[in-house]
């Protein structure tokens, strides 16, 4: 399997962005999961965000807490997520980020979950709700197993925060675009560009943007402001839940293409 660090160190040499689609595990059901974990690294997807559905979603807008509720309802828990990754992860090249909050790996245990979370062929953890002063107790452990944990800048974060962020982030550093929850928006802030130079005057680790990010010309804006990784959640979440679980997959699996298809087309600069 291909770490996430690899990845990009072969996208770089490529001069080429990153896809990093989001889907939410058991939504509309756990058979669509599997077959958009493979769809989605079949067309374009470089790297695979998966959330694991939480009753508190803290970071996540309307669309992502729909389908979690969802999810939970039909009583998705974090051994059938695991459990679906390892189904498919010899048929999945991208590497694959956990998506999770700290409650059920405090729950489960540290330990147990890392090695579990390895077990099934996870490679990444972003852990939103786990702040970079505490987040010791998770990095060790991961990293002794071979987890690369991401960690999140938010636009108000100071500089003095940014660049402590991003000398623990590993594999990327996640860069939320918007002040706010996950969720569709109609055009992504200009603030991100400045961040984006900000924190390349920190580190040549690479940056990934979420939060926001719906459409190909959203996509290649933020490639064309100097990103590394385009993050998209919201946007492939409602598609797939969308129709019948059929139609839903279709849906996400022609948006993945035309971001890709964007991010590889990206053109002149844009202003």
């Amino acid at each position: 399997m291909t770490s996430i660090s690899h990845c990009f160190t072969t996208l770089r040499q490529q001069g080429q962005c990153a896809l990093i689609p989001f889907i939410t595990a058991g939504d509309p059901d756990m058979e669509t999961t599997a077959a958009a974990l493979q769809a989605l690294d079949a067309n374009g997807a470089d790297i695979i965000e998966v959330g694991v559905p939480y009753s508190d979603p803290l970071a996540d807008g309307p669309v992502i807490q729909a389908a979690a509720t969802r999810a939970l309802q039909k009583g998705v828990q974090l051994d059938q997520v695991l459990a679906v990754i390892q189904s498919v992860r010899a048929q999945v090249k991208a590497p694959i980020v956990l998506f999770t909050y700290y409650n059920p790996i405090l729950n489960r245990g540290i330990d147990t979950f890392v090695n579990q979370a390895t077990m099934a062929g996870v490679q990444g953890l972003v852990v939103p709700d786990l702040p970079l002063e505490e987040m010791d107790v998770l990095l060790k452990p991961a990293t002794a197993a071979g987890l690369e944990v991401v960690l999140l800048v938010a636009p108000t974060s100071s500089s003095h925060r940014i660049a402590a962020i991003a000398r623990q982030s590993q594999g990327f550093i996640y860069l939320v675009s918007v002040t706010g929850v996950t969720g569709v928006r109609s055009q992504i802030q200009n603030r991100v560009k400045d961040l984006l130079s900000e924190i390349r005057h920190m580190t040549q680790k690479p940056i990934g943007v979420g939060f926001g990010i719906s459409d190909p010309e959203q996509a290649r804006q933020v490639k064309q402001w100097g990103a590394d990784a385009v993050i998209v959640g919201s946007a492939l979440v409602k598609r797939l839940a969308t129709g019948s679980p059929s139609e839903g997959l279709q849906s996400t699996i022609d948006l993945c293409r035309q971001l890709k298809q964007a991010l590889i087309n990206s053109g002149e600069d844009l202003p």
